[in-house]
């Protein structure tokens, strides 16, 4: 798969402007603050329909204008095709597939698809459990709509749920009346989820330790643990109908509790990937060098999912990552993307003369300018 073109309106910094892509390494380069990272940014929009950077809709429209557009024209195993969104002011989200209006963002998630490293990334392994949770719903909502539809249901029933908790106190009787009813809705999803949770956990584990060993020389190995808030072990996750009673069970018995605390204290919401790097808590004992090391790796092993899954590789973004990576790391980047189609942030010159680029972007102010291409080694004007 790759991207052979973007056309942005009203994004950010960026007015208006259509940038096309090599099928290879594509280096984005410029001063900071230019639009290297917005192009990146709507770019990965119209993979996840989420933003890396912003919480709302408003923040990407650039100021002044009612709303944004994001247009997409990429290649994928079998024929090309086009994505659309449009970002409206009032928060609102129009997306087309092909020229055909999507019924929900949701229904184009996993269309084109484009995998993100960025220095953000790092949180994966030193926060807390959030920034994991995310990122197995990214990866695994880019492979399967039925885990997106899931995911949905089960964050509607979770917020039904806790609203019941927070009356509990001015209406006990409704709270007692209901709330078996939202706890079964939510231990059936929270079944489903954390079985497909645990089985990507054991598909994805093997390519983190590949990747890992390469850039480390097999000095280091990794172990990803799936910390369900279920309290069971391992594969006891695959069981749905142990899991969903174990649920039932949990919440059932913490009513007193939850409305106290004001919310919902058991699910997925509150479950964890404990990494290990040589046999230790990587949060805990891993160096920032190692932990730029498992970021990486885990990133790098998403596409490898794709591949396996689609039978192509996804996009690779990767946004001014070089200023955070030694030698090793930044080699073991540009050799993985001989193969497929890289996008690169920089503010370094220097990257240019490392990496066998085969397109060259300059950005100035929200303009893009090809510098450098092997398709006719010409400089052209993206405004």
């Amino acid at each position: 798969m790759y991207c052979k073109r973007i056309s942005v309106e009203s994004f950010r910094n960026i007015e208006s402007c259509e940038v096309e892509f090599s099928p290879g390494v594509n280096i984005l380069y410029g001063d900071n603050a230019q639009g290297k990272t917005n192009l990146i940014e709507a770019i990965f929009y119209a993979s996840v329909c989420r933003s890396f950077r912003a919480s709302s809709v408003s923040e990407m429209i650039r100021f002044g204008k009612k709303k944004a557009q994001i247009s997409i024209d990429y290649r994928d195993a079998h024929r090309d095709n086009n994505i659309k969104i449009q970002l409206l002011g009032d928060n609102k989200k129009i997306a087309e597939k092909n020229h055909l209006r999507a019924e929900r963002m949701s229904d184009i998630i996993g269309s084109f698809r484009a995998v993100l490293f960025c220095p953000e990334h790092l949180s994966l392994i030193k926060d807390g459990p959030s920034e994991r949770r995310s990122y197995l719903d990214i990866a695994i909502s880019r492979i399967s709509q039925k885990y997106i539809r899931s995911l949905q249901r089960y964050s509607y029933f979770l917020k039904q749920r806790n609203t019941l908790i927070k009356s509990a106190y001015n209406d006990r009787g409704s709270f007692d009346a209901t709330v078996d009813l939202w706890s079964e809705k939510l231990a059936e999803e929270a079944a489903y989820l954390s079985g497909e949770r645990y089985r990507f956990i054991l598909r994805i584990s093997p390519f983190v330790n590949e990747f890992l060993n390469k850039m480390t020389g097999e000095r280091e190995s990794t172990e990803l643990i799936y910390r369900g808030s279920a309290g069971l072990s391992g594969e006891e996750y695959l069981d749905s109908e142990k899991v969903k009673q174990r649920y039932v069970e949990l919440l059932s018995s913490s009513h007193d509790r939850e409305i106290g605390a004001g919310a919902t204290l058991w699910g997925i919401h509150k479950d964890d990937i404990e990494i290990k790097l040589n046999g230790k808590n990587a949060r805990i004992f891993a160096s920032q060098g190692q932990q730029r090391s498992l970021a990486l790796a885990l990133k790098l092993a998403e596409g490898e999912i794709c591949r396996e899954e689609f039978g192509d590789y996804p996009v690779f973004l990767f946004d001014d990552v070089f200023s955070e990576l030694d030698d090793t790391r930044r080699d073991s980047l540009v050799l993985y993307g001989t193969d497929k189609q890289v996008i690169i942030s920089t503010c370094e010159v220097e990257a240019l003369k490392k990496i066998n680029a085969q397109r060259q972007i300059r950005v100035e102010n929200g303009k893009y300018t090809i510098t450098a291409s092997d398709a006719d080694g010409a400089e052209k004007s993206e405004e």
